[in-house]
């Protein structure tokens, strides 16, 4: 179902999905214990996507010898085009990317260069901070400005942790110790917004046999880009005295246009003795920038489940092909 910009996406869902105790919030740009590769699909990038356009020199005055330029924003999960242009004069050397971050680390920033002889993408040397939080980096990777003519090297990066800032400063040093450096570039690193309704802030108390809660999960494209394949995975885990939940004991279920409620199966875990399940398309939906797709969700509890689980603790994590962009706890209390 194509989602036009502004335009809601009505989807259903109940019951659960699996995930560890110790780790109930799943943090961005982490996979999900439990989920199949075919659910965490990324759509292939572009061969060569096109870069924004470098800064343009004053007019009248000779174009830098080095020249960097990456799109304003930088969508957590895809790759974003940046370019580097270099008229620098004949001789070997090294590009050098800085990296600066502001909320992230920058250990979880990819970038790799198109390689035109070998039609793929190589990723950069990378020379990360020392901390155990970095806020800097860097990557490089040998150049031949012999050419008379500019050359331009085709990159692409993508952050896969949290929101916040990137900036970027290029240079170039030559094999007769010159070095030229091009501005520093800014962009934002944005993602989705995710929000969720409906399920209360304290733990919700579900009945063995009773009727099930629903919750609502809103999320909008609030970033400059497309989102190919965005979709929802529910996890759940549940354990007391020797006893964990199992999938028979659970119940999701999904509503569909046209179709109604239709129940989910539930899968356990393969890392742990969690849940999961992922809503319908499990491919995911494109999102478009500004676009909105709404997930209703309704979680029971059957009346086998065993006596011994009393708490759980569930989740829903939105995901862009293997990258997570977000994701929020649901838990509940057990009862009779």
């Amino acid at each position: 179902m194509a989602l036009a910009t502004g335009t809601a996406l009505s989807l259903t869902l109940a019951a659960g999905a699996g995930h560890a105790a110790n780790s109930p919030q799943q943090a961005s740009g982490q996979s999900v214990c439990g989920a199949t590769s075919a659910d965490l699909r990324q759509p292939p990038a572009e061969p060569v996507p096109a870069a924004a356009p470098a800064a343009a020199a004053p007019s009248g005055a000779p174009a830098p010898p080095l020249a960097y330029a990456q799109p304003a924003q930088l969508p957590i999960g895809l790759w974003s085009a940046a370019l580097v242009t270099l008229r620098a004069p004949a001789g070997h050397g090294t590009v050098r990317l800085d990296l600066t971050s502001k909320g992230f680390s920058t250990d979880s920033v990819e970038i790799q260069r198109y390689i035109p002889a070998a039609h793929r993408w190589l990723d950069l040397a990378v020379a990360s901070g020392s901390a155990a939080f970095p806020t800097h980096g860097s990557f490089s990777f040998p150049v031949d400005t012999r050419s008379a003519t500019p050359q331009t090297v085709a990159l692409r990066l993508q952050d896969l942790d949290r929101p916040g800032s990137l900036t970027v400063a290029a240079s170039y040093a030559d094999d007769h110790g010159h070095r030229y450096r091009a501005p520093a570039r800014t962009a934002a690193v944005t993602r989705p917004d995710a929000t969720l309704t409906g399920w209360p802030a304290h733990p919700l108390a579900l009945f063995r046999g009773g009727p099930a809660q629903e919750v609502t999960l809103t999320v909008r494209n609030t970033t400059d880009r497309a989102y190919p394949a965005v979709s929802v995975l529910f996890y759940a885990y549940g354990t007391g005295g020797g006893r964990v939940l199992t999938p028979r004991d659970l119940i999701l279920e999904q509503y569909l246009a046209g179709g109604g409620w239709t129940r989910l199966p539930l899968v356990a875990g393969s890392c742990d003795p969690g849940l999961s399940a992922a809503p319908h398309p499990a491919a995911g939906l494109r999102l478009a920038p500004g676009a909105t797709a709404v997930f209703r969700l309704r979680l029971g509890v059957a009346a086998s489940a065993p006596r011994k689980v009393s708490m759980a603790d569930a989740g829903l994590s939105v995901q862009s092909g293997d990258a997570s962009l977000t994701s929020t706890r649901l838990p509940f209390t057990v009862r009779s």
